[in-house]
Order: structure tokens, then C-alpha cells, then sequence
């Protein structure tokens, strides 16, 4: 039952070295397979290049700060990542907190740059389905503004999904940064792709991310995607967070301003439903 010879079973017995004995498909491109010894494994096929290798790079980077969990990586190649399901449980205050407490050791395990991409991580990454390059850089503003907002503000333009007067409102909140950035940070060991799809609420309890896009950054910008796109108990998550990492004073104020990225990326995937919400981001940003 291993399916095709280039297919999820097969690259599965491939990289785990066990013989397959059941699929059962998840999604276009996630398989769940069952090995020979009862394991359940599941396969994420990556078509853009280098799109395994990064996610790959960016779990064990995570897992080996030994804060928040995440699922083991069995193995992989340039098409296939073999990793731990997770048995799914329901949101509960109290993994919400211990997440929280677990997210700033994450942080804190921190980085060699802005920018920088896990070991063995490749510089042309991928956010989702969007590229994105990590560049090292040292001034969080600066390195901000060129890596994660502008590049995808130029397509955007580029696209006409953005209007010539919201592009002002963007630019000048650009221009502005340095005043509103908050105290510098050192930088953090990111998730970078933290919405809530990438939060599992596991069956023991115990949190564990999935599909990240793993760079150095401000810490601040995992936590206003948390909130960009929802998250359960999140009040519990920021209580635990703030109990274990005190965050600088005026972090509510710049919310807006670190969901600027995520905002821009899915202006650029999805288009003019997401293009209002990140001009006013922009608006409010140092208000």
C-alpha cells in the first residue's frame, strides 16, 4: 500500500526506512501514513524549490531551543518532509498559559541576526506559499522595512492590488519607523508564520507548531500574527508570555505595525480583501 513510486507512501518507507501500511489523504498535499510498526507519520509534499528544506531546517531549529514542541522531523528530501502527526485535543486555558510561558523561552532561545535563517536553512525561503529571503541584518527597523514589508509592497504595486494613495499611507509609516519601533530588542528565534492553522492544541495537553517560516525577528511579530488571525485563550497566552518575558512598554501600540508583513503577504496570495486592512495598520501604526 505504498502508493506510486514517487508518491507519499512511497517517499514515507523511503526516508523512515519502515514499509507502509495504510494513506489516508489529508489534503492536496498532506498524507497521513501509517508505518509497519503502528506509527502514524504525516507527509507534506513542498512543489517550490527549497520549500522542504527551510520548513525542515526551521522545526529542528525550533525543537532544539527545547521550549515550545513541535513535531519530530523523520526525514525529507527535495519534495518530501516526513514528521509526527499530532492527535488533535480541544483549547484549554491552561495549555494556553503554559504556551504562552513556553513562546517567550522560544524567543529568548534567540538568533544570530535579523534575518537570520535556521542551520542549514536556505536564504530564499518561503512564508505559507510566498517567497521570503532571509537576510541578516543588525537595525530591526531597517532590516524590517527592506525584508519583510517593502518586498511584498512592490508586488503588490507591481499587481495594481494596491492603489497609489495606500501605497503613500505605507510608505510614510516606513519612514516613521525608527520613531516607533519601540526599545531595541535582541533578536528572537521566530515561528514567523505563527496564525492560529499553525497552533495545534494537542490531545496531551501540550501545544505544538507546525509549517514555520523560522527567522530571526522581533518577538513582537510572532505575537501580532497571534492576534492578527485569532487565536483561543489568547488573553491566557499573553498572561503566561508576559509572566515568563515582560514585554517593552507601548507592545499594544505596535501591533499594527509588526502585522504589517503578514498582512502585505496575503494582499500579494489573495489579493484587495487584505490590502484595506494593511493600509490601516499603516495608519494607526505609532498612534
Amino acid at each position: 500500500m505504498t502508493g506510486t513510486a514517487d508518491g507519499p507512501g512511497a517517499a514515507a518507507a523511503r526516508l523512515t526506512g519502515r514499509p507502509v501500511t495504510g494513506r489516508r489523504p489529508l489534503s492536496g498535499a498532506l498524507t497521513e501514513v501509517t508505518l509497519d510498526d503502528g506509527r502514524v507519520v504525516v507527509v507534506k509534499r513542498g512543489d517550490a524549490p527549497g520549500a522542504v528544506c527551510a520548513e525542515a531546517a526551521g522545526l529542528r531549529w525550533l525543537a532544539g531551543a527545547g521550549t515550545v514542541r513541535v513535531p519530530a522531523v523523520h526525514g525529507h528530501d527535495r519534495r518530501w518532509l516526513v514528521t509526527d502527526r499530532v492527535p488533535q485535543g480541544r483549547p484549554s486555558p491552561r495549555a494556553a498559559v503554559r504556551f504562552g510561558r513556553d513562546l517567550a523561552a522560544l524567543h529568548a532561545a534567540g538568533a544570530p541576526a535579523f534575518g537570520a535563517p535556521p542551520p542549514g536553512g536556505p536564504e530564499e525561503a518561503y512564508i505559507g506559499i510566498a517567497p521570503m529571503r532571509n537576510v541578516p541584518g543588525t537595525d530591526w527597523p531597517r532590516w524590517y522595512a527592506e525584508h519583510r514589508v517593502l518586498p511584498y509592497l512592490r508586488h503588490a504595486v507591481d499587481d495594481g492590488t494596491l492603489r497609489p494613495a495606500e501605497t503613500a499611507v505605507i510608505e510614510r509609516a516606513l519612514d516613521r519607523l525608527p520613531e516607533f519601533a519601540g526599545p531595541a530588542e535582541p533578536p528572537a528565534r521566530l515561528h514567523g508564520d505563527l496564525w492560529n492553522g499553525n497552533v495545534l492544541w494537542g490531545a496531551d495537553g501540550e501545544v505544538r507548531l507546525i509549517d514555520p517560516a523560522a527567522h530571526g525577528g522581533h518577538r513582537e511579530t510572532d505575537l501580532a500574527m497571534l492576534r492578527l488571525f485569532g487565536c483561543p485563550h489568547l488573553d491566557r497566552v499573553l498572561d503566561g508570555y508576559r509572566e515568563a518575558a515582560p514585554l517593552a512598554d507601548g507592545w499594544a501600540d505596535r501591533i499594527g505595525l509588526h502585522q504589517l508583513f503578514p498582512l502585505l503577504v496575503h494582499t500579494v496570495l489573495f489579493g484587495r480583501g487584505y490590502a484595506g486592512q494593511a493600509v490601516a495598520a499603516a495608519r494607526g501604526a505609532g498612534r
